[in-house]
């Protein structure tokens, strides 16, 4: 990131003056990214379709699952797009959330905040070729375990990351492309199952002698509806963010909503069976009940379609927070190089794939958990950096503001909170050692990096505090 002499007199105090450079002077890449790639991205980063939303009827039933998929949006993704609006346009900058913890409470949270939100993205990227093995497997039955499942899982991985390497535009068409033609077969399925669905099974509470597991039900709700805050590691991307953020969020928020709850009502609505068969994958099964084979291997090839396109969104967020880490001295500059051909964060897509191999081959729960409780985690620190943001740089220049006092904010911003909490205390042993451990070595991380400073052992950009403006200047 290019550092500016601009440093005005009339600076906050709480924006020291030589560490701070110009907003609008972020990385550009040879074409950003405009509005519509940009929607289809965040779709990408929180959803990329009803694939995976199945386990919420396994193990609550429809009407809990149909409440959860309409509620939760209301009370965690537009909170949590509203504050990535805000501080994305006042922070326009590769980072995201990293900057944020940093601007508000020092260099220690900025990398721990790095820590929990990169570990949790990866692990999160090691679900979809999970996912997409879990609908193949089906048509496949040779990917059920073993060999042919392990290589399936690598090669998937590999190639996918070799196609993240080619360009964030290339990959930002390719989502709007996926997108369509991984709904498509689920906009045909909900059709065909109008004449059959009986509104009365969309009140079942589930079988009988079949125990909730609120575990399983609240970690698939926020898996499904969490990480919007992802996209905010592609600011420095993004055609005038100012504008295409707070647009692209709005509308990705709705469109998402839209796509998970309108498959649920057409299937829970059509298809009386076993509570048991709602795992992941289980709507191709309902694709072939209610229309037929057709049906079910196009829903097949469209969770391969969307399991690429969640992948490629995701991998492209954490890369690019490696990229912006590095930006701002969190890690040493060789983490911010890019690639000479496609301007890529070749160094971060590299570190990402790697974490994201190591733990693909825990089961799908077990990673869903595991990335959900470190995402929690940076969460709370998120929003307390917001909170703190409107109160220590009141009079910055926010292009997005959510139109509420600090007191509002705070209440805005602990009804969320309360959830990561009861989502942290509903996590397993395995679950909780995981993040532990991930934690304590990224605890360790921040003060290597500062020995390696110190020492000068590695180059970094200390000067690479990303600066804002103050209203009016």
């Amino acid at each position: 990131m290019k550092t500016s002499s601009k440093s005005p007199s009339n600076m906050p105090e709480e924006l020291p003056i030589s560490t701070t450079i110009d907003s609008t002077t972020t990385t550009a890449g040879p074409k950003k990214l405009s509005l519509v790639p940009l929607i289809f991205l965040i779709y990408f980063e929180v959803a990329g379709g009803p694939y995976g939303e199945e386990p919420a009827v396994k193990a609550a039933g429809p009407l809990l699952a149909i409440i959860g998929f309409f509620v939760f949006p209301f009370i965690w993704s537009i909170p949590e797009a509203l504050i990535t609006a805000e501080l994305s346009t006042s922070f326009p900058g590769n980072g995201g959330f990293v900057i944020w913890a940093e601007r508000a409470f020092g260099p220690f949270c900025g990398s721990l905040m790095g820590t929990w939100k990169l570990l949790s993205g990866v692990i999160n990227i090691a679900a979809f070729p999970v996912l997409c093995i879990d609908y193949m497997k089906r048509l496949i039955p040779a990917l059920e375990s073993g060999l042919p499942r392990y290589f399936a899982i690598l090669g998937s991985t590999i190639g996918l990351s070799f196609l993240n390497y080619t360009g964030l535009t290339i990959v930002g068409y390719a989502a709007v492309v996926l997108a369509v033609v991984s709904l498509a077969p689920f906009i045909l399925m909900s059709l065909i199952a109008l004449p059959k669905i009986r509104p009365h099974r969309w009140i079942s509470l589930g079988q009988k002698g079949v125990e909730k597991d609120w575990n399983l039900f609240f970690n698939t709700l926020f898996w499904n509806l969490n990480f919007w805050d992802n996209v905010s590691t592609l600011a420095g991307e993004v055609e005038k963010p100012q504008k295409t953020f707070p647009r692209a969020l709005f509308v990705a928020v709705i469109f998402t909503c839209v796509a998970y709850l309108i498959p649920l009502l057409a299937v829970t609505g059509a298809l009386s069976v076993d509570q048991n068969e709602w795992e992941s994958g289980f709507m191709a099964q309902a694709a072939e009940l209610i229309a037929g084979k057709w049906l079910k291997i196009f829903l097949e090839i469209g969770a391969v379609l969307s399991a690429i396109g969640l992948f490629e969104a995701q991998l492209s967020s954490s890369a690019f927070q490696v990229l912006g880490m590095a930006d701002i001295g969190c890690l040493p500059k060789f983490f911010g190089l890019r690639s000479k051909w496609f301007n890529t964060p070749w160094v971060g897509i590299l570190l990402s794939t790697v974490i994201s191999l190591a733990v693909s081959y825990m089961n799908f729960t077990d990673i869903i958990s595991s990335a959900n409780f470190l995402y929690s985690l940076g969460m709370l620190l998120e929003f307390a950096s917001f909170v703190w943001l409107r109160r220590k740089l009141p009079t910055i220049k926010r292009p997005y503001r959510v139109p509420l006092r600090l007191p509002g904010l705070v209440i805005m911003c602990l009804i969320p909170s309360a959830f990561l909490v009861l989502i942290m205390v509903l996590a397993t042993k395995k679950v909780y050692l995981v993040s532990g451990v991930m934690t304590a070595g990224g605890i360790g991380w921040y003060f290597l990096m500062k020995l390696c400073k110190s020492k000068k052992v590695f180059k970094f950009n200390v000067d690479g505090e990303v600066g804002v403006e103050v209203n009016g200047q």
